[in-house]
């Protein structure tokens, strides 16, 4: 109603100031009976007029009222609106882009579809090449600097293909999981286990506090992916050789918690608010090239979709704490 008002009143202002004009044409033509003629004209034109805007917003009410509501799902704003000519053209409009828009969204979906399909192809193609240098280095008899060195860029690019696989298949998540009970311990041990080679190199020793019998409900695949996507940024921020990353768990009602705690170079306080967000690395990020601002973000988006609970607190120079929360 309140629609309809607000578009009929230029007519309702046009209509007063017609009645004003034609008024005073009576009173200054026909001064013996103005007053009468004035007021009877009035009435009855307004009669006719509240006639027309009953008709008109009866005709168009459906109308009306789909332009006031709003909408929960696309395909509302198609159901029937009247047989008015207004209500039927504007019918034809809703649905003539109702339907170039899931064209268009087919379009998308299918170039996002083959963009996946792609990255897929592309990372398990550059595995190859990255076995065939492992084992080439391995082979060669090199000084252990040199050896060094080559490896740990191998292993930037084992995880940068890792990153590029799980940033393709996130769109997919639905398609690519499968939820489970997870002794807590055992994935915190083989997070450390398959990226040891970054805690030998920066000399970081890890220290596992997780009792044994602590369980959690979540994906084993993509529980691993977080863990080592944390454990490489606490091992590539820590200071100094001989630090420390320790991993903590325990019950809290429903819930298990795990606590990764670093000695790195910490987080500044102006930059907390805004580490989850992508391609953010932070004043402490630019001094390190290799940071990719991705590594939170995709934590959390795994983070969510699994129902897990993310939280991060930091010191500049006292090192990060991750805090993950679970389900038991």
């Amino acid at each position: 109603m309140r629609l309809f008002i607000r578009e009929q009143l230029p007519l309702l202002l046009f209509y007063a100031g017609q009645m004003m004009l034609i008024g005073l044409w009576y009173w200054l033509a026909v001064p013996d009976h103005a007053a009468f003629t004035v007021v009877y004209g009035a009435l009855l034109s307004f009669a006719v007029l509240l006639l027309y805007l009953a008709f008109r917003y009866y005709s168009q009410r459906k109308l009306y009222a789909r332009l006031e509501s709003s909408l929960a799902e696309m395909d509302q704003a198609l159901g029937d609106l009247g047989e008015t000519p207004m209500a039927a053209a504007v019918t034809d409009l809703l649905r003539h882009q109702f339907q170039m828009y899931k064209n268009e969204l087919y379009d998308t979906r299918q170039k996002l579809d083959n963009h996946t399909a792609f990255i897929n192809r592309w990372v398990h193609q550059m595995k190859t090449p990255v076995s065939v240098l492992q084992l080439t280095l391995q082979d060669l008899d090199i000084e252990d600097e040199a050896a060094d060195g080559m490896q740990e860029e191998i292993d930037r690019l084992r995880k940068g293909l890792e990153m590029a696989l799980y940033t393709s298949r996130l769109d997919k998540f639905e398609q690519d999981f499968k939820v489970e009970s997870i002794p807590l311990r055992d994935a915190v041990e083989q997070a450390v286990a398959v990226n040891r080679q970054w805690f030998i190199r920066k000399g970081i020793y890890p220290e596992i506090r997780v009792p044994a019998d602590l369980s959690i409900i979540s994906d084993a695949k993509w529980l691993a992916f977080i863990l080592g996507q944390v454990i490489v940024n606490a091992v590539n921020y820590s200071i100094e050789e001989g630090g420390k990353v320790v991993f903590i768990a325990y019950g809290q009602g429903p819930h298990t918690v795990l606590e990764i705690r670093d000695e790195g170079i910490g987080i500044a306080k102006e930059d907390l608010g805004r580490v989850f967000e992508p391609y953010f690395t932070g004043n402490q990020g630019r001094q390190y090239h290799e940071s990719t601002g991705m590594g939170l973000f995709l934590v959390r988006e795994v983070c969510l979709k699994l129902d897990h609970q993310i939280e991060l607190e930091s010191e500049p120079g006292e090192g990060t704490t991750v805090r993950f929360t679970f389900e038991k």
